[in-house]
């Protein structure tokens, strides 16, 4: 019988807020359970200088929550799943993957602009969204832009940008909804692998109880697909890899952005397989396309 649960969480307000949406799935299904959020900053939010592959990768978003986690000053964690690694350490898995929200990017414009000018700055520090922004908006510079999302806002308006891309996801939740300018299409720009869906972390072997009540099993394949193709391709913070995954009846439909470091270009291709073999999926996508396109 759940009790007592303290989840651990980022301390931006977007990471509270979606630590809070499992708080209150847990307190529905459970009404006299004492649950309680724990907030922490993690290096990944400290060091906003520079970008993440320069200062060690996705690792540093959940570094801190998960020593918490071991020392058992938390007793589960709440991330975006598009910012966990790949590789996650065996004695602390995943315990549910929620509902998806809206998984497409969503351009933020200035004030008083309602389209990017010709010439213009758009703010990103994703390879993925630049390679892809590149097609869209051949004539514009591109520069770094990092922080939580008001911080972004805050940049957008005071150092010299046109626009910025965000997670239409992440606005959505906030009820920030209304400042998005444009939303990308996947054709036109293919999600990070996992966005949109909130990932519950545990210690190996506890609060399984939890797992039926959180756990979206259309989510939970998505993320399989999406985050096998990446993991297939050595793809960390680094790689500007991309993966969309989508069910259709029995099956799971998989979109895979590869890009080939030498020439500076991008392939696309698409695979679909059983809802059963997700994982297989991704790795089957990603192998072919590292074949046909590498180096």
């Amino acid at each position: 019988m759940v009790q007592k649960i303290r989840i651990g969480s980022r301390e931006s307000k977007l990471a509270v807020t979606q630590a809070e949406i499992v708080k209150e799935m847990i307190e529905k299904a459970y009404p006299d359970a004492e649950v309680s959020i724990v907030t922490m900053k993690t290096t990944g939010d400290k060091i906003l200088n520079r970008s993440l592959d320069q200062i060690g990768g996705k690792g540093l978003f959940v570094k801190e929550l998960d020593q918490a986690l071991r020392e058992g000053t938390i007793d589960l964690s709440v991330h975006s799943l598009k910012d966990m690694p790949m590789e996650l350490p065996e004695d602390l898995p995943l315990l549910a993957f929620t509902k998806r929200e809206d998984p497409r990017d969503a351009l933020i414009l200035k004030k008083d602009i309602d389209e990017v000018p010709s010439g213009g700055v758009i703010g990103t520090s994703s390879k993925r969204r630049m390679i892809q922004l590149k097609t869209l908006y051949p004539e514009c510079k591109f520069h770094g832009i990092r922080g939580n999302v008001q911080t972004r806002m805050r940049k957008l308006e005071e150092e010299g940008f046109d626009a910025t891309v965000l997670a239409a996801a992440g606005l959505r939740r906030l009820g920030m909804g209304t400042i998005i300018g444009k939303i990308f299409s996947i054709e036109e720009m293919i999600p990070a692998a996992g966005q949109g869906i909130l990932a519950v972390q545990r210690r190996a072997g506890e609060y399984e109880e939890l797992r039926d009540i959180l756990n979206d099993p259309d989510s939970e394949i998505m993320a399989k697909a999406e985050r096998a193709f990446v993991r297939t391709l050595d793809g960390g913070c680094t790689s500007p890899i991309a993966a969309f995954a989508q069910i259709e009846g029995e099956k799971v439909r998989l979109k895979g952005l590869y890009y080939r470091e030498s020439d500076e270009q991008y392939f696309v291709e698409e695979y679909c397989e059983k809802k059963e073999l997700a994982k297989e999926a991704g790795e089957i996508l990603a192998k072919r396309m590292k074949e046909q396109y590498g180096e």
